[in-house]
């Protein structure tokens, strides 16, 4: 037994040490192939620059700004969709359904995170996009809205899940001391039940933010792929995601373009990082308590 023991504390060993390595290994690649490119262009017309032509001739363009406002732009869409949704449902499942139908409500959304994303941008292309484009009287149906509303479907289950978590580790007798003063369910719900769990809810916001910024396939396919700032919600844009996956197959190894698709990931990765890191300081708060 002791040495079926030790083998196995070894092989979890390598194995931690081996996810740990090939995490820095990409972080690494990512930074040693997107650095060169600020030899070239400064970083403040890297981020601030708003014309993204990347094979213009002999005078190439690399401004992100365009394509991050856009990036933001949809996922705070997402958000506005995925939020009620998503803490609604974990209410319902938390205070409001019963155990049985709990048992039901909760894998029911938790099924929506294991949908492929290219489902979900199938049926943004194919049903949602001309649905809204014959809606609204558009030339196209791809656009923030359709962008926003398929992100925030993915993101749904993300925050339902870590805020029923939260929810549910609200103790009891904060609910029943709330009853007994002659709140009602939903007063005890708005008025103690989510202040006390108000740091969960707030990191799976922030993890649901991660969760759409990051998102490749869907905005490639139901975006429209315009490198504009969209000014309205009809409008066409065109996110970081999508620039790199669509373009990457064009370029060249080792050339200015190549070199500014790795400084884009170099940003996408330090908004993922921050997002994360904060959402992780604010459950270690929420543990601390």
């Amino acid at each position: 037994m002791q040495i079926m023991e030790k083998s196995f504390k070894t092989l979890s060993y390598i194995a931690a040490l081996f996810s740990i390595a090939a995490v820095f290994g990409i972080i690494l690649s990512i930074f040693l192939e997107g650095l060169p490119l600020f030899k070239v262009v400064s970083i403040q017309e890297f981020i601030w620059g708003n014309a993204w032509y990347p094979t213009h001739g002999e005078a190439p363009q690399f401004g992100i700004r365009n394509l991050l406002i856009g990036s933001v732009y949809a996922t705070l869409g997402a958000l506005v969709i995925a939020v009620p949704l998503g803490l609604g449902s974990a209410i319902f499942i938390s205070e409001i359904a019963t155990p049985r139908l709990r048992e039901i409500a909760k894998p029911a959304v938790e099924l929506l995170a294991a949908i492929p994303s290219v489902v979900y941008g199938l049926f943004g292309m194919a049903i949602l996009a001309p649905f809204i484009r014959e809606l609204f009287d558009l030339s196209t149906g791809l656009n923030l809205l359709s962008t926003s509303i398929i992100l925030g479907l993915m993101v749904v289950p993300i925050i339902a899940s870590m805020s029923e978590d939260a929810l549910s580790t609200v103790p009891k007798h904060m609910r029943e001391a709330s009853l007994a003063l002659g709140a009602t369910q939903w007063e005890t719900i708005t008025g103690v039940v989510l202040p006390a769990a108000r740091s969960g809810i707030v990191g799976s916001v922030l993890q649901g933010f991660g969760r759409a910024i990051g998102e490749t396939m869907v905005v490639l396919m139901v975006a429209g792929g315009s490198a504009q700032i969209p000014g309205s919600i009809f409008e066409s844009l065109r996110p970081l995601t999508s620039t790199i996956a669509a373009e990457m197959g064009e370029t060249v190894m080792g050339d200015l373009h190549y070199r500014s698709l790795f400084a884009i990931a170099i940003v996408l990765f330090l908004i993922t990082f921050v997002t994360n890191l904060v959402a992780e300081l604010v459950f270690l708060k929420r543990r601390l308590k």
